[in-house]
């Protein structure tokens, strides 16, 4: 990966321009497309599997006018009067008749009508219409919700104090407000101060926010043709702007410091890419696998959510490993620090010399005495998490914001009626199998009504065809209030009595219900989505660390900084600490907050956990000193992981004061967890803990290490490919091998060394078994037992896919088992490598492939019989003669395109005609390994080959090196 990423990081460099112009293609067509498309964000709360969301479907099958959305009109009469008396009766049913006639809905129940409920309240001053829309709330559309509010005028004209309340009512979007920008105005002085650099502060923040506005685009082209909550894109936005800046701040801190140390600006960029880059990609995939993880849980709009915001990831590790080193590429050496400034001092600063930084002398100070910092750090966050053992998880409880319609009827349904009738309840009854419907219902209501805290239950209302009926039931406690979920569990509990005494079985829906039945969902979820978290953050950092205590104690600090923000959060939001500061109003926590929480906040802290921990172990695999690797990896890490960190908490907190209360409380969650993770597990526990196991902190069972994968985190193998290649080009060679090992590590065919010039030959004499492998191995196709060895400038073993793609290999024996005639070889060997865009047929190739043949079969030495004879397309390999079989099958090998070609000279090593056609038909600049027989004519060879510049090697001589 480290060598992709440089690569990447070399051409974004060297070819800014394409880059920035595709990231702003990328840019204004997502975010046109979304526009052009029109993509509405709704919400929708819908849970399938669940006994609510299962009688929801039951009902808009068999009983369509109870199943879509429903609203409230409240009307309240002044103070002393009766909703009763005629001037105000009279506008209640002219404000019905109007309801009636509203485009989308279904029915209309008022106060005074027959089949009318408890409408009315005790003292008759309060009063409500039911209204009941024909579709689900997302299907209500402004048009029809202008028309219902528009019925107000009517009561408010006699004297009524008029407010419309219900789902359809409720406040679901979220938009960006002046606060949130004063996140990026922190997250930008942060930048300004880490840096010191106006231009190095500003390129985060660019790529960031072209990141932000890339997912905002993609997701509203999504919501055109699918249902997106306005949750998800604020999410995303808040998580993308977060990660964005902080994953090119660590790209950007590498570089600078690479650039005061004397790196060359394109070299630096490349490096930086694919070391701290990385870190980067490892980062992002962790928060992306995690947000991912969502989708187990089996909740559509979570699930969105979750997709959206990983979403936003991706593109901003793609805007920190592409853009960024575009922009780098613009600015070329113009961002290293300047000589004598502060960061070029402590960029150039040794461990141990010169001034200690603020870091060190914090690290300095827990590894004095790392005990007692353990024991602090797991005691403030073990206090911290206390409040969670109450943690009350629901759904937005329909109130509204203060200073709306939607709240101003909830506080009057409360006030007039009690909190209950703001979140009724939907029986279901299952009549077909009663012969005294309306008896058995009064009956099944009695016994509803018996229920602890249900406040009213209104008559059984059988459907057109009497299969199915509803009965309202209204409990005592609010909406979100934890009695109502009682109320809930103890009707179902009813089911089996119920169905035993009179076969009608029944069930529990309606908004309050089906809110009850995600926040279950939810609660029973959080213990195995945080074992799946953990689980997969032991397996990542034990791949990246190759260490069992690392990961364990990721993990476990994880699990601390997690609870200990939900703890925090409950606090605050559920028991009103603080909230008149923080304009919170208390209640329960929202449903899917923990999961998200985790799925985020796993991934942030496995981000600074790599760049902190990588450090240390780097340092530990070349002195072996545990406690100097500790001091070491943490001074140099510090700055950035606390840089990221303060923009992480800024850019999360910005949305808590003023922002909406779903996305506000997600928010503060998520700022006290990046605050508790940064500063008191990675910043002090890890140190703390990592000195107190010394050499244990690194140990990994042998076994376990021989399976596990080498992911090279630091770039320890992108140094050594680095190494490789400056080598290989600095001999102007396009073979080069120095004590070359090859064949079993136990008893290996070598050491060969060799220099090819460019475009040159190679002859290699030797058995047939032992060439072969030195063929394969010098065409990438075998791994080397030892030794140096480059093909094209391509270091190997590790450029292997490299030198494969550029050698081809010309086996005529092989070639003609696998294919009949000359022209079929010819077409599958220019098949395997054309480009797949190339729609143009294979005939033009095997016509060139064959020209060459016959090129090369007129070469002065060639027999006039040979000459005679002509070789189509259709000519069978095996009537072919040796010396025309071989040229047919290195026709076919050059179909490929290579920059270099292996041969085997079987029993043809002999013939000078036979060097000749090679040497004509392989084309200058090709370089040719030819491998032949002990008693080949090399004079003949030499005679043929000269020109190009030829090397030779016996196999059977000691040792073995190139001869002219």
């Amino acid at each position: 990966m480290a060598l992709l990423l440089h690569r990447i990081g070399r051409f974004a460099y060297r070819r800014a321009w394409i880059v920035i112009v595709a990231w702003v293609i990328a840019l204004g067509g997502l975010v046109g497309g979304g526009i052009a498309l029109g993509g509405q964000l709704q919400e929708s709360y819908a849970i399938p599997g669940t006994e609510s969301q299962d009688a929801i479907d039951q009902l808009a099958a068999v009983f369509p006018q109870t199943a879509g959305a429903s609203a409230k009109a409240v009307v309240e009469a002044p103070d002393g009067d009766s909703v009763e008396n005629a001037p105000y009766r009279a506008a209640i049913e002219e404000m019905e008749s109007e309801l009636e006639d509203v485009d989308g809905v279904a029915s209309v129940l008022g106060p005074f009508d027959e089949y009318a409920g408890d409408q009315v309240s005790d003292d008759a001053r309060t009063a409500y219409i039911q209204v009941q829309f024909d579709g689900q709330t997302t299907e209500v559309t402004q048009d029809q919700l202008d028309a219902v509010l528009a019925t107000g005028d009517l009561g408010r004209g006699a004297g009524l104090e008029v407010a419309f309340g219900g789902e359809v009512f409720q406040e679901t979007t979220f938009g960006l407000t002046i606060t949130e920008a004063f996140g990026v105005i922190f997250a930008g002085v942060v930048l300004l101060i880490t840096f010191g650099s106006l231009l190095s502060a500003g390129m985060p923040l660019l790529t960031a926010l072209v990141g932000v506005g890339t997912a905002f685009g993609g997701i509203s082209v999504v919501a055109a043709f699918a249902t997106v909550s306005s949750t998800a894109p604020m999410l995303a936005v808040m998580i993308g702007l977060a990660v964005g800046i902080d994953y090119a701040l660590f790209i950007l801190s590498r570089h600078r410091t690479q650039l005061a140390r004397g790196m060359d600006p394109e070299e630096s960029a490349a490096e930086a890419v694919a070391t701290a880059g990385g870190a980067v990609v490892f980062a992002g995939l962790t928060v992306i696998i995690a947000l991912l993880g969502l989708l187990v849980v089996g909740i559509p709009f979570l699930s969105v959510m979750g997709v959206a915001a990983a979403f936003a990831v991706l593109v901003a590790v793609f805007g920190a490993t592409t853009l960024l080193p575009a922009l780098l590429g613009l600015a070329k050496g113009r961002l290293a620090p300047k000589p004598g400034s502060r960061a070029h001092r402590r960029a150039v600063a040794s461990d141990d010399s010169g001034k200690r930084t603020m870091g060190r002398r914090w690290v300095d100070t827990v590894l004095k005495a790392p005990v007692v910092f353990v024991l602090l750090v797991v005691g403030l966050l073990g206090a911290a998490a206390v409040p969670a053992a109450s943690l009350d998880l629901n759904l937005p409880g329909g109130q509204g914001e203060e200073g709306t319609s939607q709240r101003e009827a909830y506080d009057m349904i409360e006030e007039g009626f009690g909190p209950g009738y703001n979140g009724p309840l939907i029986v279901t009854v299952d009549i077909t199998q009663t012969t005294d419907i309306f008896g058995d219902l009064d009956a099944i209501g009695a016994r509803l009504a018996e229920v602890d805290g249900v406040a009213y239950v209104g008559d059984g209302l059988p459907n057109e065809t009497v299969d199915t009926a509803i009965i309202q039931v209204i409990p005592e406690s609010a909406p979100t209030d934890p009695e109502t979920k009682q109320v809930v569990q103890d009707i179902r509990a009813l089911e089996d009595d119920i169905v035993d005494e009179f076969g009608t079985p029944i069930a529990v829906t309606g908004y309050t219900a089906v809110s009850i039945d995600i926040s279950q969902r939810l609660n029973d979820a959080l213990v195995p989505f945080a074992l799946i978290v953990v689980g997969l953050s032991v397996i990542l950092l034990l791949v990246v660390f190759r260490s069992l205590f690392v990961p364990i104690k990721a993990a476990l600090g994880f699990l601390l900084s997690a609870f200990g923000a939900i703890g925090l959060t409950v606090a605050v939001f559920q028991w009103g600490w603080l909230a008149d500061l923080m304009h919170i109003e208390p209640g329960p926590i929202l449903s899917f907050l923990p999961i998200l929480l985790m799925a985020v906040l796993f991934g942030l802290a496995m981000d600074y956990e790599v760049f902190l921990v990588s450090g240390m172990r780097e340092e530990f695999v070349k002195t072996k000193e545990p406690r100097s690797s500790i001091v070491h990896g943490f001074q140099h890490a510090a700055r950035v992981v606390t840089a990221a960190a303060l923009i992480m908490f800024f850019v999360f907190f910005a949305f808590v004061p003023e922002g909406t209360g779903v996305i506000k409380g997600i928010a503060f969650a998520l700022a006290v967890g990046v605050a508790f993770d940064a500063f008191l597990v990675r910043m002090t526990l890890v140190p703390a803990a990592m000195a107190l196991a010394g050499r244990g902190a690194w140990w990994l069972p042998k076994w376990l290490g021989r399976i596990l994968p080498d992911v090279d985190i630091e770039g320890e193998g992108l140094r050594h490919h680095l190494a490789e290649s400056e080598w290989a080009a600095a001999r102007n060679a396009d073979v080069l091998a120095e004590d070359l090992l090859v064949g079993d590590p136990a008893a290996p065919l070598g050491p060969i060394s060799v220099s090819v010039p460019r475009g040159g030959a190679l002859v290699v004499l030797g058995e047939p078994a032992e060439r072969r492998l030195v063929a394969a191995t010098l065409a990438g196709r075998v791994v080397p037992a030892g030794g140096r060895l480059a093909v094209l400038d391509a270091p190997l073993p590790i450029d292997a896919g490299t030198v494969m793609r550029r050698v081809a290999i010309a086996d005529g024996a092989a070639d003609a088992a696998a294919a009949g005639s000359a022209g079929e070889l010819i077409a599958a060997r220019a098949d395997a490598t054309r480009a797949w865009y190339r729609l143009d047929s294979t005939r033009s190739a095997v016509e060139a492939a064959l020209r060459r043949v016959a090129d090369a079969r007129v070469a002065p030495g060639a027999d006039v019989a040979r000459r005679s004879r002509t070789i189509d397309p259709d000519t069978p390999i095996a009537s072919l003669d040796p010396l025309d079989r071989l040229l047919v099958t290195v026709s076919a090998a050059l179909a490929e395109h290579p920059r270099a070609i292996v041969v085997d000279f079987d029993g043809l090593s002999r013939s000078a005609a036979a060097w000749t056609a090679l040497d004509r038909i392989v084309p200058p600049g090709v370089v040719l390994i030819a491998t032949a027989d002990p008693d080949a004519d090399l004079d003949a060879a030499r005679a043929a080959l000269e020109p190009r510049g030829i090397r030779s090697i016996d196999l059977a001589t000691r040792p073995m090196e190139a001869l002219r």
